[in-house]
């Protein structure tokens, strides 16, 4: 079930709301786990074992790494070898066989393994969970409905923010519902949808058709009109859906950690690894990059423990070389920075304009990557970019690609991609009319998104299944 579907904004949500403002307090985790399992079940039931033989696993390997700590290490090991043997089999085995196959001159024949919503999330956070109680970081949990609460809970259940178990371990156990919670995650889910909706739907259509054709039959401008669309709907696309956890997580009592914080404003690639998915790369830094010595080690070693984590990000958006190679690109750029220090803040203002234009070459180039089919598509798609494809055979013209409505949408995406608007939902109450204004203008992008939600056909979301 989608955020941006009609069951969900006009059934699913208001049900579960609803019902839990108006139910007792020792009622409301129970409530929440239920319409978790619905939500979850609603699109791939059969899929709902692997998560629940998942939190058995975890919860028990918890339990008794706590129990014999003399054995926490062995313990440890073989609960996250279970972990990611599931995430192995259902997300790379096709990957893994196709390889073998090509590598070894093989025919080996298998069986398509289809891939369940949310493995990659729910994976990462119930591992999360095994290593914070390792770590002491908190008390293990023996109340097998709370850590199952934690590792299905719906907002954040499919897509992330990936929350980590130490940072939620007490709003389990107890939380407040206010009605300024309650407001601001209401708000705080219409920006949400509308950013899916208006912004990263019309443009994505857009990218779809270009991507879709051969590079020769497009020239370099559309070239670059597919990738700046492109990085704007996967930016919109996936901060929308976080800003929609976010507003789902408030109205139930949770606090969340942002997701992203306008990355595209960065300086360096650095700094936008600071700003995108953050959770995702704070979940890396304190389960992996960290573990391997972090920056605490000798500078060639500081160099191989960023290579590691870059390689293993690209791995877990993806079975395709695609998400390797890409990875790698931004892991490439994140050590050339620390070796040559140009992340650093720059008092010329020349130097920082110069910082922020090679940023956005490094992470549109990355997204063409990212989004290409295969290796050999995204080279040439890059070699049109830069005007290296000689004979073109135009299929359409440009404005075949682009019309009004998706302009708007590209210019207001490059708006609101700064943070211009970043203090509007945090109006204080006496100051009314501006406060009235900015209701008028989220009860406006509500209907018209909802409107787009009821009339479209294109609602893909991007990291739906990673």
């Amino acid at each position: 079930m989608l955020f941006s579907s009609m069951t969900f904004i006009y059934v699913f949500m208001p049900i579960v709301c609803i019902s839990y403002l108006l139910i007792k307090q020792e009622l409301k985790n129970y409530l929440l786990l239920i319409a978790s399992i619905i939500f979850y079940a609603w699109g791939e039931p059969r899929y709902l074992a692997i998560m629940i033989i998942t939190i058995l696993v975890n919860y028990y390997g918890a339990i008794l790494l706590s129990k014999y700590r003399s054995k926490a290490k062995l313990i440890l090991t073989s609960t996250i070898v279970i972990d990611l043997a599931f995430l192995v089999y259902f997300k790379y085995f096709n990957f893994i066989i196709d390889n073998a196959n090509a590598l070894f001159a093989m025919d080996v024949k298998f069986i398509d393994v289809i891939m369940p919503i949310g493995i990659s999330f729910y994976t990462f956070q119930a591992m999360s969970y095994l290593i914070d109680v390792y770590r002491k970081d908190c008390p293990v949990q023996k109340d097998i409905y709370k850590l199952s609460l934690y590792i299905t809970l719906f907002p954040q259940l499919v897509a992330g923010p990936i929350v980590k178990y130490h940072d939620v371990a007490e709003q389990i156990d107890k939380r407040s519902v206010t009605f300024d919670k309650v407001a601001l995650g209401v708000k705080r889910f219409i920006i949400g949808l509308s950013k899916k909706m208006l912004i990263a739907n019309t443009l994505g259509a857009v990218a779809d058709k270009i991507f879709a054709q051969p590079v020769e039959q497009f020239d370099a401008w559309t070239a670059w009109l597919g990738a700046i669309c492109y990085s704007l709907q996967l930016f919109y696309d996936f901060s929308g859906y976080s800003d929609m956890a976010i507003g789902l997580g408030l109205i139930f009592g949770f606090r969340f950690m942002e997701n992203f914080n306008y990355p595209y404003i960065s300086k360096s690639i650095t700094e936008f690894w600071r700003r995108w998915h953050i959770s995702l790369s704070t979940w890396f830094k304190e389960y992996l990059y960290i573990p391997l010595g972090g920056n605490r080690v000798a500078r060639s070693r500081m160099y191989f423990n960023l290579f590691v984590v870059f390689l293993a990000t690209g791995i877990w958006h993806g079975a395709e070389w695609t998400f390797v190679v890409w990875g790698l690109w931004h892991g490439f750029f994140i050590i050339l920075e620390k070796a040559t220090g140009w992340h650093k803040e720059k008092k010329d203002w020349k130097l920082n304009l110069a910082q922020h234009v090679y940023t956005i070459f490094a992470f549109v180039i990355g997204w063409v990557i990212f989004r290409a089919p295969n290796l050999s598509y995204a080279g040439d798609y890059l070699q049109n970019m830069f005007g290296l494809i000689s004979e073109h055979k135009i299929a359409y013209e440009y404005a075949y690609y682009i019309d009004n409505i998706e302009i708007m949408a590209i210019v207001a995406g490059i708006i609101c991609s700064m943070p211009i608007f970043k203090k509007i939902l945090d109006i204080k109450y006496e100051h009314k009319v501006w406060r009235s204004l900015v209701n008028i203008w989220l009860i406006i992008l509500f209907i018209l998104s909802s409107a787009t939600v009821a009339a479209s056909t294109y609602n893909p979301f991007i990291y739906f299944r990673f």
